[in-house]
């Protein structure tokens, strides 16, 4: 039974304090993995390590200031920490440098200290967030346990972004945020309209006041709450069963809906207008953890028509 245990530490930064910041972070982390010495998966908000300052108010010095390369120093210190402490590890996401541009970017680190994946946020937060937005969907894999797809906060308000995680495998989605505003209720909505219509976990996790508004939570595959934070520093423990993705897909949402299976029965049929007309490919998900799924559509085309 494939099972991953999760801490998603719900928690702010000190505010333009970047060294302060990590100095925090990473008490906080060793705290966690000290009470749960079978956690695999450790998460902290968007942009927490880059010490924004206040989301709604000009910080002209904050992109220069917080701005890393990944690889790079500050990488770097989080790997040695996933390696002493022996887990996964989503430092929220960065202000990454690369070339002229900069990223809204979430990394993912191995117990090894490996860097195995990165997401550029696709859908900055505008006219607020200036940086770059990316263009690839991301997942990877924690090997034998579970496939982990990546968004940042304003991602969850587009349903493509969800769907081709899921299209791509995804088991559950892991998705830092950094709300300010009260539209969180809207975010919470978007997590479980997500969670139910592609079946899988989302680990929707906000920063706590006074960075931001609270209210994380972890939706199940039925699009179900289990665990919902407050406004002020928690930690939410999940145990998460990877298995009931496949059930749930199986056998419906309570017993009753199949999403999935109705949008595959349609995707040689059925062409998108808002796609130019074209058609979906089937989803790919897998039926065995040994099995190779596609990381990008790109990969799924070959692998599907090859």
């Amino acid at each position: 039974m494939p099972i991953l245990n999760i801490a998603a530490i719900q928690t702010s930064p000190v505010p333009g304090d970047i060294d302060a910041t990590f100095e925090r972070f990473e008490a906080q982390v060793r705290t966690v993995t000290a009470m749960r010495p079978h956690l695999d998966l450790v998460v902290v908000p968007e942009l927490l390590l880059a010490a924004p300052k206040a989301m709604l108010e000009p910080d002209p010095d904050f992109d220069e200031r917080a701005a890393t390369t990944v690889p790079g120093p500050l990488a770097d210190r989080l790997s040695d920490l996933a390696r002493e402490l022996k887990i996964w590890l989503i430092p929220g996401s960065l202000v990454e440098r690369s070339g002229k541009h900069l990223y809204n970017t979430a990394i993912a680190i191995n117990p090894d200290g490996e860097i195995v994946a990165r997401y550029r946020k696709i859908f900055p937060w505008r006219p607020y967030e200036t940086l770059e937005p990316g263009s690839e969907f991301t997942t990877f894999d924690i090997p034998g346990v579970a496939r982990i797809g990546l968004a940042i906060c304003y991602d969850g308000s587009f349903p493509e972004v969800a769907r081709q995680l899921a299209w791509l495998g995804a088991d559950v989605i892991i998705q830092p945020t950094l709300t300010t505003t009260r539209d969180r209720e809207m975010e919470l909505v978007m997590a479980r309209a997500n969670a139910f219509t592609n079946q899988v976990f989302v680990v929707n996790l906000n920063a706590s006041d006074p960075a931001g508004v609270g209210d994380s939570v972890l939706v199940d595959p039925e699009g179900t709450i289990m665990q919902r934070a407050g406004a002020g520093e928690e930690t939410l423990f999940g145990v998460l069963d990877i298995d009931r993705v496949a059930i749930v897909r199986k056998y419906g949402t309570h017993g009753i809906n199949r999403p999935w299976e109705e949008l595959e029965s349609k995707c040689n049929s059925l062409a998108f207008p808002m796609y130019n007309g074209a058609r979906m490919l089937p989803p790919v998900f897998r039926t065995d953890p040994a099995d190779q799924v596609p990381h990008s559509p790109a990969e799924a085309a070959v692998r599907v028509y090859g």
